[in-house]
């Protein structure tokens, strides 16, 4: 008993130590700049929306909103669809070297990004894509389909092959018996995929800064590390950027957080 009390308030802890940046930073961002940190406060004293009306009126943080989503929801795209066939063979066609390509993929995944941003700009300038959609897209697709890939074979592999034996043996070709019978149980599998995939490239910093050269092609991260003042970081306006680009992305992952940890666990394949 004694044990199960210190465990929760142990995770108690966990997850307001966890927690607390994120309420510091939603409370700072009702705050006037003056008393920001000269009277710091753990609840606001008065509700001023004056950091988010200068944040859409005078920053034009819709621009950085929408590139984000055309970007993120572009790859979200391609790697779930381009993904799902590649995770398909991984999981059910035997052949050569299948172990390998396994490993190579989640290795991939731990390839520091910053070592090959040169290269990809000197590549993305020669194609003329710097400062542009397909330019952010094509980087992210390279890192992010790695990730896809790898939860959708542990989902694939949990269904049994009995069932497309049974669609094959009624005359279905494996196209149909892939379409017709394994992506439709496959559902919850691709929406994880999606959402992770989604949140890595909404969050991605290095590569929208290093691709982008100005304002109207810059996403939420890149836009809210270059706010700039005058004389000083206007840091009213940062936090309440901060809690205009997160507060999505947490909404989303505490209502779809079983599916999410159910993507994280089934990614442990084993070959």
């Amino acid at each position: 008993m004694k044990g199960r009390v210190a465990a929760g308030v142990g995770l108690v802890l966990l997850v307001l130590f966890a927690a607390f940046p994120f309420y510091w930073a939603v409370v700072a961002s009702f705050t006037p700049e003056a008393t920001l940190f000269r009277e710091p406060s753990l609840w606001p004293r008065e509700l001023l929306l004056d950091h988010y009306r200068a944040l859409f009126t005078e920053r034009d943080f819709w621009t950085p909103i929408k590139n984000s989503l055309i970007v993120a929801a572009t790859t979200t795209i391609f790697c779930v669809t381009i993904g799902a066939f590649a995770a398909y063979a991984l999981a059910r066609i035997e052949f050569p070297w299948k172990r390998t390509i396994l490993g190579f993929i989640l290795a991939v995944t731990m390839f520091p990004q910053i070592s090959i941003v040169s290269p990809l700009y000197m590549l993305l300038r020669a194609l003329r894509l710097i400062n542009t959609y397909p330019g952010l897209v094509l980087p992210y697709v390279t890192f992010a389909m790695p990730l896809a890939v790898w939860l959708l074979v542990g989902f694939f592999r949990q269904l049994p092959p009995d069932l497309e034996e049974a669609a094959m043996v009624d005359g279905a070709s494996r196209w149909q018996s892939f379409t017709r019978v394994i992506l439709p149980l496959t559902g919850p599998g691709l929406a994880t995929t999606a959402i992770l995939t989604f949140i890595y490239c909404w969050n991605e910093f290095l590569f929208a800064l290093s691709f982008t050269l100005g304002p109207e092609r810059y996403t939420v991260p890149v836009a809210i590390a270059l706010f700039r003042g005058q004389y000083q970081v206007p840091w009213g306006q940062v936090l309440a950027a901060t809690v205009v680009a997160t507060a999505p992305v947490a909404i989303v992952v505490l209502a779809f957080q079983r599916r999410v940890v159910q993507g994280l666990t089934a990614g442990a394949v084993k070959g």
